[in-house]
């Protein structure tokens, strides 16, 4: 199968790799530590996502929080033997595609999520081995593309669509505003981001 690309802003802070295409199982969490503080981010139309607070770095007189998602995030791609597969999204909640997606996940004791930002599936899953995937990055030469585990795979009207895992950190940027934490979209998610870039690089050369 070809090889889904990404091009979402809110993905821009991940590395970019190759896609791969192993089956889900079903054993541990890939929710993260317990310990660490979570936080509920707020979109422009009132979605919400719960994400881990990793990071927060002070601009312009506000708080900006570095967040990763407590539940497992996932893209939605339809698929094709003929064309590159194609990424989906701002689906409506009510999309006939997430009703099927949300069936096929019950089957094997994971729900779907309409949550901000991306699409997150609740439940246990079993945590990737990098070692599987070292073959294909090897090969790969495309350094747009991202890599992704298929999650499930499923029929919508004769046509076939996946959920993928990116398997590159997924990282939420918002700022934090009342104790509230907003999500940082368009252009000031443009303009913030290669600031927050440069200052966790200073703050990793400093470690």
């Amino acid at each position: 199968m070809r090889r889904p690309l990404v091009t979402a802003q809110q993905r821009a802070l991940r590395d970019p790799d190759v896609v791969t295409t192993d089956t889900m199982s079903e054993t541990s969490s890939l929710s993260g530590s317990s310990d660490v503080p979570t936080i509920v981010v707020r979109d422009g139309k009132g979605k919400e996502l719960l994400c881990f607070l990793e990071q927060l770095i002070p601009l312009d007189g506000h708080d900006y929080a570095l967040l990763t998602p407590v539940d497992t995030p996932v893209c939605l791609f339809r698929l094709s033997d003929d064309e590159e597969p194609e990424l989906l999204e701002g689906l409506d909640a009510s999309e006939p595609i997430l009703s099927t997606a949300e069936v096929v996940l019950q089957e094997h004791e994971l729900s779907l999520v309409r949550s901000a930002v991306t699409l997150t599936v609740a439940g246990e899953l079993e945590e990737p081995d990098p070692d599987d995937f070292d073959d294909e990055d090897a090969d790969g030469d495309d350094d747009d593309a991202e890599t992704y585990e298929l999650l499930v795979s499923f029929m919508v009207a004769e046509e076939e669509y996946g959920l993928y895992i990116p398997l590159d950190p997924f990282f939420v940027v918002a700022r934090m505003e009342d104790g509230f934490a907003l999500l940082v979209e368009g252009e000031e998610f443009e303009r913030v981001q290669p600031r927050i870039e440069a200052e966790l690089e200073e703050r990793e050369s400093e470690d």
